[in-house]
C-alpha cells in the first residue's frame, strides 16, 4: 500500500515529464491534496531577488489572486531568506479569509544552493511526517521548475521589472547559476545593475578536483562592453577546455578582444584555478582588482601579483604570471569589480574597500548563507547610491568546504 506522500510524489512525476511550466500549478493542485495539503501556491524570485512572484493564475483561498510578496518583510521571504520550513497563519501574508482553518507551511524551493523561490501550502495538522511530506514537495517542485523554465518565456516575464538592455541580455545567457555547492566548496555570485548590466561577467566550472573560477569587467557601459565581456569569457571557456593554462588562456583573450576590436576594448579579469582537494589556489591577474580571503572573520590576505599583467585587449606582450595561495578550511574567497568598491553616495563617498569587508565579515558572523550575504550587500549598495548604480557591480564568492557538508540544505 503506498503511502499519501508517495501517491503525491509519484504523480507529480509521472505527469511531469511532458509539462510544460504553465502546468506546474495545475499539476500541484492536483496532487497536493492527496498528502493534506489544501490551497497550494508556488511563487519564484524576481532577477534583483527583492520579490516573490506567484505563477500564473494562482489564487488565495477567498479567491483574490495571488500578488508578488516582498522577500525581507514576509513570512514566505523568511522561508528563503534563511533557507528554512516556516509555519505561519493562514492568512499571514495573504488576504484573510474565514472559511480557512489550519496551518501555512512555507518551504524554500532549492536547486542545489540556488534559491528559486517557494511554495506554501496549508495543512491541518503538523509532526515529523507531514513536514517530511512538504520538503519533499518543495524539492521536487523546485526541479519542475527549474527544468521547464528554461523555454518559458512566461518564466522570463515574470521574473522581470523592466526590459532589459541588448547587452544585459546576452550576458545573463551566459552566466551561470548564482550558487552552487558541494562537500568541497560552496559558490555564491550577484551582479547588478541586472537589466543594464554592461561589461561584467563571471563564471565557474568543475573538472574532477578543479575548480575554475574567472570574473571580467570590461571597459565601458554599452554594446561593445557586452561585446567585450563576451568575447572574454566565451575566450576562456573554449580554451580551458581545451586543455590550456592559466596563462595561455589570458593570452587568448587578449588576442580575441585585441583582434575583433583592434586595441580598442579591453577587460580587466582573473583567471583562477582552485584544486578542491587541497585547497591549493593558482590565479592569473590581468590589470583586475585583487581577490581577498576572509577567514575566522578577518581580512587573512589580499592575493596581489608579483608582476602585475596589463588588462587583455592592448596585445603589449607582457607576460602573465601564475601565482598561488593556500588555502584554510572555511576560508572565503572574494572576487569583485570595482562598481563594488567604487560606488558612491550622493555626496561622492565611496562605499570602499574596508565597508565591502566588513558587511561580508558581519554577515559570515550572523551565519547567513552566502547567498543571502550577496543578496543583502548588492541591496545595501543600492541604498547607499540611492538605488541608482553608476557602474556595474559584480561579486563571486567561493568558500573552501575541505569535505564539510554545506549548511543550506533542508
Amino acid at each position: 500500500m503506498r503511502s499519501d506522500g508517495e501517491l503525491m510524489l509519484g504523480g507529480l512525476l509521472r505527469n511531469s515529464h511532458t509539462a510544460s511550466f504553465e502546468d506546474i500549478v495545475p499539476l500541484l493542485n492536483e496532487h497536493a491534496p492527496m498528502a493534506g495539503f489544501s490551497n497550494p501556491m508556488v511563487y519564484v524570485s524576481d532577477l534583483q531577488q527583492k520579490y516573490l512572484v506567484p505563477l500564473p493564475n494562482q489564487f488565495s483561498a477567498g479567491g483574490e489572486p495571488l500578488t508578488r510578496l516582498n522577500i525581507d518583510t514576509t513570512i514566505a521571504g523568511r522561508a528563503f531568506r534563511n533557507v528554512e520550513l516556516v509555519h505561519a497563519r493562514p492568512d499571514e501574508d495573504l488576504p484573510p479569509c474565514e472559511q480557512e482553518d489550519g496551518l501555512r507551511l512555507w518551504s524554500p524551493l532549492l536547486d542545489g544552493t540556488e534559491r528559486v523561490g517557494v511554495v506554501g501550502g496549508i495543512t491541518q495538522r503538523v509532526d515529523e511526517v507531514i513536514e517530511w511530506r512538504f520538503k519533499r514537495l518543495s524539492t521536487l517542485l523546485s526541479l519542475l521548475v527549474v527544468s521547464k523554465r528554461q523555454t518559458s518565456d512566461t518564466y522570463s516575464r515574470m521574473v522581470r521589472e523592466k526590459p532589459m538592455t541588448l547587452s544585459a541580455e546576452v550576458l545573463h545567457n551566459l552566466l551561470p547559476n548564482g550558487s552552487f555547492a558541494n562537500d568541497k566548496v560552496v559558490i555564491a555570485a550577484a551582479l547588478e545593475p541586472a537589466y543594464q548590466v554592461g561589461g561584467d561577467v563571471f563564471e565557474y566550472g568543475i573538472e574532477d578536483d578543479q575548480l575554475h573560477v574567472s570574473i571580467f569587467d570590461a571597459m565601458g557601459h554599452d554594446l561593445a562592453s557586452g561585446l567585450t565581456a563576451s568575447i572574454a569569457v566565451g575566450s576562456c571557456r573554449s580554451n580551458r577546455l581545451k586543455g590550456a593554462g592559466l596563462v595561455a588562456i589570458s593570452e587568448a583573450i587578449d588576442e580575441a578582444i585585441a583582434q575583433h576590436f583592434q586595441l580598442s576594448r579591453f577587460a580587466t579579469g582573473i583567471i583562477a584555478n582552485l584544486d578542491m582537494s587541497t585547497g591549493t589556489l593558482s590565479w592569473v591577474n590581468r590589470g583586475h582588482h585583487p581577490a581577498l580571503v576572509v577567514r575566522n572573520g578577518k581580512l587573512a590576505a589580499t592575493l596581489g601579483s608579483a608582476k602585475p599583467a596589463p588588462p587583455m585587449g592592448f596585445r603589449l606582450g607582457r607576460p602573465a604570471v601564475v601565482e598561488h595561495y593556500q588555502l584554510h578550511a572555511g576560508d572565503r574567497l572574494l572576487f569583485y569589480t570595482d562598481g563594488i568598491v567604487e560606488a558612491r553616495s550622493p555626496e561622492g563617498e565611496p562605499f570602499g574597500l574596508e565597508r565591502f569587508i566588513d558587511f561580508i565579515v558581519r554577515r559570515e558572523a550572523d551565519g547567513l548563507p552566502a547567498p543571502e550575504t550577496l543578496r543583502r550587500l548588492i541591496q545595501s549598495i543600492m541604498r547607499y547610491q540611492r538605488g541608482r548604480l553608476q557602474d556595474d557591480a559584480t561579486v563571486l564568492t567561493v568558500e573552501w568546504m575541505s569535505g564539510r557538508r554545506p549548511g543550506v540544505t533542508l
